[in-house]
């Protein structure tokens, strides 16, 4: 397929077809999902998008047709359109169950809309399904180099490290404007020309169509708002007294923006050892592209010297490493810290063993950054030596328990 980029997530959903009967990929419009299940589908497997009015009829009026007219194995496009094909594909799958036979990987499904979808394909197809989160080209993809899910592990670090290939910041802020999406890449349409059409396409269509928002006027001001705003906590009466919305309003559309993968929410830790911590979320856009055009940033230089070039940056860094974790198929298990003393730490990686903080900075020599690490020592958990993101270099000590690490290595 000419100009395909390889996509991380491939042998995940590979994987995951010999032993579900269903494989779901989700995510935000014009990532790439299609695109993907295309390029590696064999001959046999049927593609059918409901996006097509015939196929969309059909599969409304007569799902069990449907699939007599189309055949095994199938791939369907825009599954969402019709999300009570689930109790059909339940009923073929068990039959076939029944009789012995084999149903891995008969049904490939894609959808932009997540959340609408969820809601009967939990209940219909549990234990049946595999679902999988896609996002948009990650800097790996881009430049072509393998990834694999970030850890902050210093050991894991170390072996990356040999092959590492460095970018300096006008670069790193040159892909920040530019964004990830894929036909950026694979076309020549213009960057301000395909995310106006994807706006458009957004509003008109997407959120029109689901929720019957009919303040698209006020939505899209939502949605610059919000691109304003990367990176910040999430305050719902901030954005309805702004935006001239009720909270419950604006807590709605926030919902809408996360479940379409517009935007990535990132919950504080909160242990009940204190009660000092916040609770309210902060959030990321998924695409920082589409972040820079809401905001009408001309161009990257502007950018990288403008107010919002450290939020950039770290919306940058922040979507690379949940990418990276939905290309492994895993849920990305992050937090951050905050309290009312107004100590913060960017993110927060938390497992059995105990907690590894993270900052991140876009400075190349940053100054105190660990400040606020050894807030950490009244959870009473084990805290593993931090790392500090950035345009380091190399990997190196920061101090005897924290280390540079350039963002080259998520």
């Amino acid at each position: 397929m000419k100009n395909y980029m390889e996509r991380h997530i491939t042998n995940t959903i590979l994987e995951a077809s010999t032993y579900y009967p269903v494989v779901m990929v989700c995510g935000q419009r014009q990532v790439g999902k299609s695109t993907l299940l295309n390029h590696i589908k064999t001959k046999e497997r049927k593609y059918v998008t409901l996006d097509d009015r015939n196929a969309l009829r059909l599969a409304k009026n007569d799902p069990s047709l449907f699939f007599e007219t189309y055949g095994l194995p199938i791939l369907i496009d825009e599954f969402q359109r019709v999300p009570e094909l689930t109790i059909e594909i339940k009923k073929i799958v068990d039959e076939k169950n029944l009789a012995g036979e084999e149903t891995s990987g008969l049904f490939w499904l894609t959808g932009s809309q997540k959340f609408k979808m969820m809601k009967s394909v939990s209940e219909s197809l549990a234990g049946r399904i595999g679902v999988f989160a896609m996002s948009g080209l990650s800097l790996s993809e881009i430049r072509g180099k393998t990834q694999s899910m970030f850890v902050p592990d210093i050991a894991l670090l170390k072996e990356k490290v040999k092959y590492l290939e460095k970018l300096n910041i006008h670069e790193v802020f040159e892909q920040i404007f530019k964004g990830g999406m894929p036909r950026l890449y694979d076309s020549a349409v213009p960057r301000d020309r395909y995310y106006m059409d994807y706006v458009n396409t957004y509003l008109e269509r997407d959120i029109h169509d689901l929720e019957q928002v009919g303040k698209l006027n006020e939505f899209y001001n939502f949605l610059v708002f919000m691109a304003a705003r990367t990176s910040q906590e999430l305050k719902y009466d901030e954005i309805a007294k702004n935006i001239g919305i009720s909270a419950p309003t604006a807590k709605s559309w926030v919902n809408i923006l996360e479940r379409s993968g517009i935007i990535h929410i990132l919950h504080p830790y909160y242990s009940n050892i204190t009660s000092r911590l916040v609770k309210t979320p902060k959030f990321y856009f998924m695409d920082t592209g589409l972040a820079a055009y809401l905001c009408k940033w001309p161009d990257a230089m502007t950018l990288e010297n403008g107010a919002m070039s450290g939020a950039f940056f770290e919306t940058f860094v922040v979507s690379e490493i949940i990418k990276s974790y939905f290309n492994a198929g895993k849920e990305p298990d992050l937090y951050y810290y905050r309290d009312i003393d107004k100590k913060e730490i960017d993110l927060l990686f938390i497992d059995a063993t105990g907690i590894t903080p993270v900052e991140i900075k876009q400075a190349k020599s940053p100054i105190n950054a660990d400040k606020n690490f050894n807030v950490l020592n009244k959870l009473k958990q084990p805290v593993h030596p931090g790392l500090i993101l950035c345009m380091s270099d190399e990997l190196i000590p920061y101090t005897k328990d924290e280390w540079l690490c350039p963002i080259e290595l998520i």
